[in-house]
């Protein structure tokens, strides 16, 4: 798939550097439910994502760059589940919302009616992006989910904002 920037894809061999780059970054991760990846790790995880038919690159038209990637995970027939990461460095570009437009009109455009999203409340910039998608907040849920442990063992637990689209 492609949009006037971006060429939407699976993964490759040749993404490693590139998805290294992102993974392995604090900044970029900083509400992702993992921590910074190895590059090792990385590889382990390239190699699932290139198996994963649920996982899009994105890259950039003019350099072939890789800048993040959505998720778009099935939920029912009928329903889907979008998730992103893009590099810090491409963040207020426009390029989340071009990739997401174009993969929400292709859901929607093959059978998918409902189009949903969760993100952490502290992470403005991803809300703001779910609504200028056209998403609704329809839940925040409180203290319901945890990644990671503080020092003494303890979960640190996470509100979760939860958002959905419906094709018109």
């Amino acid at each position: 798939m492609e949009t006037e920037r971006l060429i939407l894809r699976r993964f490759e061999e040749a993404d490693l550097d590139d998805l290294y780059t992102y993974l392995s970054d604090s900044k970029t991760l900083e509400y992702e439910p993992y921590l910074p990846m190895t590059r090792k790790k990385t590889e382990e995880e390239l190699h699932r994502r290139i198996n994963d038919p649920q996982m899009i690159a994105v890259q950039r038209k003019n350099d072939h760059r890789l800048i993040g990637n959505l998720w778009l995970g099935n939920t029912s027939e009928t329903q889907k589940e979008l998730g992103f990461v893009f590099h810090y460095l491409y963040w207020h570009h426009g390029y989340a919302k071009e990739a997401c437009t174009a993969v929400i009109k292709d859901a929607f455009d093959h059978g998918v009616n409902i189009i949903m999203a969760q993100c952490d409340p502290e992470n403005e910039n991803s809300w703001r992006l779910l609504e200028a998608l056209g998403m609704k907040r329809v839940q925040h849920l409180h203290a319901n989910v945890y990644f990671f442990k503080d020092e003494n063992g303890n979960p640190i637990w996470k509100d979760t904002y939860i958002y959905k689209l419906q094709k018109q």
